[in-house]
């Protein structure tokens, strides 16, 4: 029953690293550029999330289901602003440029929201109340049930169904073949009359609103999210989204998922203390041996 527990806590987890890698992979695929800014944007999407809901509970005395709204409608407005701003002014303008510019640039656009959301929040770490934290069960044995909370299970239905959307887009919409242009050859894409440069910031547009939910639905199953997250959860994502193919939107959601699966079973098995280093570990050789997706120098 154990096991079985820990492969139904493996569920939320691999859900989550599946639709922050199946977004990576959409901006990716259209710079074939490494950027750390995605993971700061999750990052930041959360600590808005929290913010706001903190204001419209201590100052505007507003109900939990208000406060929540205000906080997510907040963190939407906020982070899709960032991620255009990005995207436009940053992103676009190194796209020609040498790869390790963009990482710099990702690095420094991590770094300036870290410290915006850590100055509006005045250094405090604010935490959510516990909702929908109702257990379901999904296995009993005698009096031992497998269970997940509700919003465990309504996380991973909306981040299934994202990962599901996205691809169906992907693989049948109009976007999606202009996307699919862009990625193989955009210079190619241009000479017949596609605007890659349109395509780059819708492409960047969407990923960062993925982001955005994400961040969103972890913070409320997590009560909170640290000042600290960009950098690592950036880290991890880019090399997350190699596992299986960062070009590959609905591959990359596979491989995470998998690593989801192996992160949660080392949590459970193995010392807490060794968890990222043995996940970080585990990246770098995937990445290293796979070799695949490379970005263009």
């Amino acid at each position: 029953m154990y096991l079985l527990q820990q492969l139904a806590n493996a569920l939320p987890v691999a859900a989550l690293y599946a639709v922050l890698a199946f977004g990576y992979a959409i901006a990716f695929g259209v710079t074939r550029r490494v950027d750390l800014t995605y993971g700061a944007l999750f990052a930041f999407a959360g600590q808005i999330f929290v913010l706001f809901a903190d204001v419209g509970w201590n100052r505007l005395w507003l109900v939990l289901p208000a406060c929540l709204a205000l906080g997510a409608a907040c963190s939407l407005a906020y982070t899709a602003g960032a991620g255009l701003l990005v995207g436009r002014v940053v992103m676009a303008p190194l796209l020609r440029v040498s790869p390790n510019a963009v990482i710099v640039a990702g690095l420094g656009v991590s770094l300036v929201l870290m410290e915006t959301a850590r100055l509006a929040a005045k250094t405090r770490s604010l935490w959510l109340p516990p909702f929908l934290n109702t257990p379901v069960a999904l296995w009993s044995e005698g009096a031992a049930d497998v269970s997940l909370t509700l919003i465990q299970l309504g996380n991973i239905a909306v981040m299934l169904a994202i990962v599901g959307l996205g691809a169906l887009v992907l693989r049948f919409g109009r976007a999606g073949r202009l996307w699919r242009a862009v990625h193989d050859d955009p210079r190619a894409a241009e000479l017949c009359g596609v605007d890659a440069r349109s395509v780059f910031l819708g492409a960047y547009l969407v990923a960062t609103l993925i982001a955005c939910v994400s961040g969103i639905l972890a913070t409320s199953y997590y009560g909170n999210m640290d000042f600290g997250a960009g950098l690592l959860f950036g880290l991890k994502v880019v090399m997350i989204a190699g596992i299986g193919g960062a070009g590959h939107p609905l591959r990359a959601a596979a491989g995470a998922a998998l690593l989801g699966l192996a992160e949660t079973l080392w949590s459970a098995f193995g010392p807490m203390a060794w968890r990222d280093p043995f996940v970080l570990t585990l990246l770098i050789v995937i990445v290293v041996a796979g070799g695949r997706d490379r970005p263009v120098p």
